[in-house]
């Protein structure tokens, strides 16, 4: 191997590195929100537990945050929850924040 083939490769390397920890991190956060969007809607210990999975679920139908976003939005509205968008999001981003020093912290 070339000395730029293993520079390639190192790259390469990292970026599929930061990639798997941008995702861990990722799901986390989304744990975390369902977990403060749980309480806030008034559920409690396995009920809390599935809502916080269903959020983790809702990021897989499209790329990006908003398809999280949208479904903490929806259940709030439907359970007459009363958090701003820029409170829903501002939690997203301190829980992002939680979730990436978790992540690396292991």
């Amino acid at each position: 191997m070339t000395t730029f083939d293993n520079r390639e490769a190192a790259f390469e390397n990292k970026f599929a590195h930061d990639e798997e920890l941008r995702f861990k991190a990722t799901a986390r956060r989304n744990k975390l929100l369902g977990l403060w969007a749980a309480e806030k809607l008034g559920k409690q210990g396995a009920e809390a537990e599935a809502y916080a999975k269903s959020v983790v679920m809702a990021d897989f139908e499209e790329a990006g945050e908003d398809d999280v976003f949208r479904k903490v939005r929806a259940d709030f509205d439907t359970a007459g929850v009363s958090q701003s968008d820029h409170q829903i999001r501002r939690t997203m981003e301190e829980l992002m924040a939680k979730a990436i020093d978790e992540v690396r912290s292991q």
